[in-house]
């Protein structure tokens, strides 16, 4: 069975990266197990960037850390350019390169706490859910 391929949220990473208790966590820790494949953009890796480093007092990471854990990241992930845009289609902008990288790579889901933000998303054959949904849908939970 092919590894089923998605988008992360900013908020899965950080929450992720804060708390080693929850489904974020449990996320992370399965990023190697074969059942899915992450996928990374520019403007995505930039932003996983500036929220790690603008909210590095709550990680209790250092900024080489930080920049250890996305290098790793993009080391492990499939890593695409997006040549188009579906803008506007989210209520917040900033949603959109999510939106962008999960169509051009195909992707069958977005993991995301910010579930309504990304409403009307299937029309393009992708499922928006919850690091725990996610985690049920691959049977680690």
């Amino acid at each position: 069975m092919e590894p089923f391929q998605i988008v992360l949220d900013t908020n899965v990473l950080y929450a992720g990266i804060r708390s080693k208790r929850g489904a974020s966590y449990k996320l992370l820790k399965h990023l190697n197990s074969g059942k899915f494949e992450i996928n990374l953009s520019v403007p995505l890796v930039l932003e996983y960037e500036e929220v790690l480093l603008r909210k590095q007092p709550t990680l209790n990471f250092t900024d080489k850390e930080i920049g250890q854990i996305l290098d790793y990241l993009c080391h492990i992930a499939n890593l695409h350019e997006v040549y188009f845009l579906w803008r506007p289609i989210l209520k917040d902008p900033k949603d959109d390169m999510i939106l962008d990288l999960a169509v051009r790579s195909n992707c069958q889901y977005i993991v995301t706490y910010n579930t309504r933000g990304f409403s009307g998303v299937n029309q393009f054959g992708v499922q928006v859910v919850t690091a725990q949904e996610f985690l049920k849908a691959i049977e680690v939970i």
